[in-house]
């Protein structure tokens, strides 16, 4: 009998294509001046590897790799030029499916479809309201301190595909959820002035009307065999599935949304739906930088923003969704999810 695959990757998986996006944070290294060799120090990683095309590295790797080229580099721009080259990327299939998208819609499914190839460490997460499409970036691997130069990174690569791909500049709106570094101009001339930092969760917004606004030059044809054969090759290797964090926010979110009784979720029944023990899924979870209430947390105001912003529900009604008996305790709890009390942050947001 033949091996079941795995309900999620974790972060000691060797999953990433060493030549794709790790190899472009390498050149950019290199025509820099650094070194090769200590920049790959600690990655268990050779140069002559990388250049078989056949090097496959782990979560674990490439967040190394991150660090010792911030650190060798010593600039504030190497998240955002690194952005610069990573979509559509050089990555086979997966990124001719994003270059041929027709519109913005079809390029952010393919972003999420496809993730595994073009976004390895971010998960992004597209929600739509009247007014906005908003695109979530996650952390899918534990990525730690190393979550600022990636989602700098990340969100600097879907603007600038966009711009190539629609042939003009998108108004897109950031809310990031670090303090404002001291090197705002980077984003000013890689983003926008659109930037709002001490957010509570990274994400991208953009009036829904671009969404649908036809991109030119794209072949469909093209675009849909490339979509196909990127997702046959995810499934000859077994990477269709999420990473733990990913199925974790899954799960979480559809016990807050669909259950009726709404019954707390705790560690115990989290761990028990997936056949582990409570010691087990608390184990993973450290090992990926995070907890059990952090991850609920985060869940929880994911949902509540959506229910304030896009559904205009009152705080009564949130506090109600998420299954809390007493308003003043959903204040604290939100407050304590994202530094304001929800009557500051909803205007400042909306």
């Amino acid at each position: 009998m033949s091996a079941q695959p795995n309900p999620w990757y974790e972060r000691d998986e060797r999953f990433i294509q060493a030549h794709h996006q790790p190899a472009c944070l390498i050149d950019l290294a290199l025509t820099r001046g650094i070194d090769s060799h200590r920049l790959l120090r600690g990655t268990g990683l050779f140069y002559q590897d990388i250049l078989t095309g056949q090097q496959r590295i782990c979560t674990e790797q490439f967040l190394r790799l991150i660090d010792n080229a911030q650190q060798l580099q010593g600039s504030d721009d190497c998240s955002f030029l690194f952005g610069q080259q990573l979509l559509p990327g050089h990555y086979g299939h997966a990124s001719h499916a994003l270059r041929h998208a027709q519109n913005l819609s079809q390029a952010l499914e393919r972003l999420v479809l496809l993730r595994r190839r073009v976004s390895p460490l971010l998960t992004p997460r597209v929600r739509l309201d009247d007014k906005f499409v908003y695109l979530h970036w996650f952390d899918s691997c534990g990525a730690g301190a190393r979550e600022v130069f990636l989602v700098e990174a990340a969100m600097t690569a879907v603007t600038a595909m966009c711009r190539w791909l629609s042939g003009e500049p998108l108004p897109w709106q950031y809310q990031l959820r670090h303090t404002q570094p001291g090197y705002i101009e980077q984003y000013w001339v890689h983003l926008g002035e659109d930037v709002r930092f001490s957010c509570p969760q990274n994400l991208m917004r953009l009036p829904r009307e671009y969404l649908v606004k036809s991109w030119p030059h794209a072949s469909v044809t093209v675009g849909q065999v490339a979509e196909q054969a990127s997702l046959h090759e995810l499934a000859a290797a077994n990477e269709l599935a999420p990473s733990i964090l990913d199925a974790l926010f899954d799960h979480i979110h559809d016990h807050i949304s669909q259950s009726r009784i709404r019954q707390p979720l705790g560690l115990e029944r989290l761990a028990e739906a997936h056949g582990m023990s409570a010691a087990t899924l608390k184990r993973k979870l450290k090992r990926h930088d995070t907890q059990f209430q952090q991850q609920l947390d985060q869940v929880r105001t994911y949902i509540a923003l959506d229910l304030y912003l896009s559904k205009g529900f009152s705080s009564d009604e949130v506090a109600a969704y998420l299954n809390f008996n007493d308003r003043a305790n959903f204040r604290r709890s939100f407050k304590r999810w994202t530094g304001h009390l929800p009557s500051d942050l909803i205007g400042r947001l909306a």
